[in-house]
């Protein structure tokens, strides 16, 4: 696979576009500010009284209702979250979208699924950094870059010296990502490996194990403090080593105990039961049960803060011990950047 750098990338290509960027939670006030700060025309797009309009301005950014932005957009990204982008969408772009204006997004849960259907003459690509926005901003303002995808879902640019995915390539050099590397999918392939892993592995499947570990260890009579060192936050510690260098790296790094430890206990609890079980987590996603699951839990909430099922995993998951134990010892320790845990805004 062609990974894509700096110099394959033309960045005067996006600069000379006027690009919306839908929405300021995480990922939308990472690309906007990076785009600004790579010299390209951004404009942020937001509902009237949105909590995110404030500090939208507060960064020396332009903002305008949807609405108002549309019509002289060249490339609209959408950052809102997944459950709200068709009905912004339908209500808001559609009806204001130029004939030839790009629709470019960050995750293609919308457009795989069909939620979001478009019109032929609008070129469809995505540019997705592999990391959260918070982490996208930072490194960029660092020199650095977070690995990014590319994906085309239609290219309708004719009579251009440019395509689709040169647009594409443009964009992820002035947010970043071809500091790092950029990649070419499919909308697909993204979406469907995206839903995987967060469900699978980085998040479901991590949390589920934490939390089991933490109770195995509580059930038997030792200290939650004790637990909650072993099971989460030593976490970090070994996740940073793997992406530093592979799982053979963290082997390397951790004690001839531990790495025994590893290879004598990991297939107990990784076992093909389990690996039956992701089996059938992919096959939600691919058929498009989960999407709809997902869709259908969000439309039974009025504020858009999540559906029942959201609410009530949410709220246990605040009540379990190992956040109370967790919040306690992490209030000592003062290193920690508190931004990060306090800004929790999606939209």
């Amino acid at each position: 696979m062609k990974i894509y750098y700096d110099d394959d990338a033309n960045i005067e290509l996006i600069k000379n576009l006027n690009v919306t960027i839908v929405g300021y939670g995480s990922q939308g006030h990472a690309h906007a500010n990076n785009l600004k700060d790579s010299g390209v025309n951004v404009t942020v797009a937001l509902r009237n009284g949105s909590s995110s309009w404030d500090k939208a301005i507060d960064a020396d950014l332009n903002v305008m209702t949807v609405e108002e932005s549309i019509p002289n957009a060249d490339l609209v990204m959408m950052l809102a979250p997944d459950e709200f982008q068709k009905g912004i969408f339908e209500k808001s772009i559609k009806p204001n979208l130029k004939k030839d204006a790009i629709l470019a997004f960050a995750h293609g849960f919308n457009i795989h699924f069909k939620k979001i259907i478009t019109e032929e003459t609008n070129s469809v690509i995505m540019i997705a950094p592999k990391g959260p926005g918070h982490t996208v901003r930072s490194t960029y303002k660092k020199g650095g870059g977070v690995p990014s995808l590319i994906a085309i879902y239609h290219d309708s640019i004719h009579g251009k010296e440019y395509s689709a995915k040169d647009i594409a390539l443009s964009y992820a050099k002035a947010n970043g990502g071809t500091r790092a590397g950029v990649l070419e999918t499919s909308f697909k392939e993204e979406t469907e490996t995206d839903l995987f892993g967060e469900q699978a592995v980085l998040c479901g499947g991590m949390t589920a194990l934490i939390k089991a570990g933490f109770e195995t260890l509580v059930e038997a009579g030792y200290s939650p403090e004790m637990a909650y060192f072993e099971c989460l936050h030593e976490t970090k510690l070994i996740t940073d080593l793997i992406q530093e260098g592979g799982i053979a790296n963290m082997h390397y790094s951790i004690s001839n105990t531990a790495e025994y430890g590893d290879y004598l206990s990991g297939p107990k609890i990784i076992t093909d039961e389990t690996k039956g079980a992701m089996k059938e987590i992919l096959n939600n996603i691919q058929s498009g049960d989960f999407a709809n699951e997902f869709l259908d839990d969000c439309r039974q909430s009025n504020d858009g803060s999540g559906g029942p099922f959201m609410k009530i995993n949410r709220q246990s998951t605040q009540d379990h011990q190992i956040e109370k134990v967790g919040k306690e010892l992490r209030s000592k320790m003062k290193f920690l950047n508190s931004e990060k845990l306090v800004d929790k805004e999606k939209n």
